[in-house]
């Protein structure tokens, strides 16, 4: 009888490269602007010039050592840089300052929460093996084309050449493309969390290396690792990471070999294809950088920066469930951005209901700010303001309707809700003899209506509502008005 086998199990570990968003350079005071023309935003340092000499940038170490404790990370008494060699002509010096044996932290974790679609969300620790700082090298721009050939000559721009990068290594925790794809995604909160780093992936601020195994069971010993680069977005390293997967058990089952090497994403064809072998550490050569002196960071500015580090998403999403009692979806909602969190926050110190705000903010006023590419500080409605108009409907002063007509022109222009509703007389009418005028004008104008009503159609109450809301303009109390409604249809 052949021996039963276990199921295949993948390995996966990224290696998330972070740009840290000084204004200038990790060595040098060369401008950090993205989007400028080319080669205009180089010095002789970056280009390694003979004479020149590299300063470190003290707020690349800060900023690295703020993200490092984040992500609970040792932090190292004595750390260096190191030169790593490669030749590439996206690299001006045909070396990067880097940190090999010695980098400023080790030996971290995170929690990741997983949300797989039709199956329950998981709380997964992913360790952290290191953090170092290291310089970014330029950009290849693949330029000129022929019917066959495609391009023919290749243009280069050094204005990223030198920008300071954090790069971070997991350890190889992660056991499927979700769990690598929401690990990825909570760095990059992170990172945005603390402020060391917008995190836009479309321009290069934060990009992700995945590498990649397959073996027999938890407890088999790794399989051949593959890397794969070339991911500019969440959904593309889980389907890279998924695709991936499928492709070394399939080869493995086949008999055929799988081979450390470097892969790309294809997004259009939506497969990895080999676009080099593996270097290993050896082929880099690392040495100490004779130019840049060792680092040491007093326990005194340790705990200072420590101070400095604000609550971070996890940390609200367990306290928005337990102070406010919201779904753990909402929490997640609420606390992806930290300009939404501190909208939401304020909004509750100003007296707003948690739930209420909740669903104010995640709906409709998360489509305006999506639709308008814009951050929650950016828009005029003030989380004040807001809870000014959701105190208004909880008062009976204003409907949830009336609160929806004038929000957009709130969003658009700011203001007060109370001071827009008494100006053109959209308060609620609670008035109980006027509402009940208005239902007998109602009754008498659609007779065979009541009448249905009463020989047991009980649904047409719901008719007689919406014809006194069409009749108020939604203005009038609903409780109220099913309240006379209900009491004059029974007769």
């Amino acid at each position: 009888m052949a021996e039963m086998q276990e199921p295949w199990e993948a390995v996966i570990g990224l290696e998330t490269h972070v740009q840290l968003g000084t204004e200038s350079k990790i060595f040098t005071a060369a401008s950090t602007a993205f989007g400028d023309a080319p080669n205009t935003h180089i010095d002789p340092v970056v280009c390694g010039l003979p004479g020149t000499l590299p300063v470190l940038n003290i707020k690349v170490l800060e900023y690295a050592v703020k993200a490092a404790m984040a992500l609970n990370l040792k932090i190292a008494k004595h750390s260096k840089f190191d030169r790593k060699q490669y030749f590439y002509p996206d690299l001006p010096k045909n070396y990067q300052i880097s940190q090999f044996d010695e980098p400023i932290a080790q030996d971290g974790w995170i929690e990741v929460e997983v949300a797989e679609k039709g199956k329950d969300t998981y709380l997964k620790k992913v360790g952290i093996e290191r953090l170092h700082m290291e310089e970014d090298a330029g950009k290849l721009v693949h330029a000129g084309s022929d019917s066959l050939a495609g391009s023919t000559h290749s243009l280069v721009d050094y204005n990223r050449a030198g920008v300071a990068l954090a790069e971070i290594v997991s350890k190889p925790d992660l056991r499927t493309g979700r769990e690598a794809a929401e690990y990825a995604s909570e760095i990059r909160r992170i990172m945005r969390y603390l402020g060391v780093s917008d995190g836009n992936m479309q321009e290069g601020s934060l990009r992700c290396d995945v590498n990649i195994s397959v073996r027999r069971g938890p407890d088999a010993p790794f399989g051949t690792k593959v890397e794969i680069k070339n991911m500019n977005s969440f959904s593309a390293i889980q389907k890279a990471c998924d695709y991936e997967i499928q492709r070394q058990i399939q080869a493995y089952e086949s008999g055929d070999k799988v081979v450390q090497e470097t892969r790309l994403w294809d997004e259009g064809k939506q497969l990895t294809k080999s676009m080099r072998m593996k270097e290993g550490s050896s082929d880099y050569r690392y040495f100490p950088d004779p130019d840049l002196g060792p680092i040491e960071v007093s326990q005194s500015v340790l705990d200072y920066w420590y101070s400095q580090l604000p609550e971070l998403a996890a940390s609200k999403r367990h306290r928005y469930a337990e102070q406010f009692g919201l779904s753990a979806y909402d929490a997640r909602v609420l606390t992806d951005e930290i300009s939404m969190a501190f909208y939401f926050e304020t909004a509750v110190a100003a007296g707003a209901d948690p739930k209420v705000a909740s669903n104010w903010i995640t709906g409709d006023i998360a489509a305006y700010v999506n639709a308008n590419k814009l951050i929650y500080s950016d828009i005029p409605f003030q989380p004040v303001q807001l809870a000014e108009m959701l105190q208004m409907i909880a008062n009976g002063k204003i409907s949830g309707k009336i609160a929806k007509e004038i929000l957009p022109e709130l969003l658009k222009d700011g203001g007060s809700p109370k001071a827009i509703v008494e100006q053109r007389g959209l308060g609620m009418i609670s008035d109980s003899s006027a509402i009940e005028a208005m239902v007998d004008e109602l009754m008498a104008a659609h007779p065979a209506e009541v009448q249905a009503f009463r020989a047991g159609k009980k649904k047409l109450q719901g008719f007689f509502v919406g014809q006194l809301m069409k009749k108020t303009g939604g203005k009038a109390d609903p409780k109220l008005a099913n309240q006379i409604i209900s009491r004059k249809l029974q007769g």
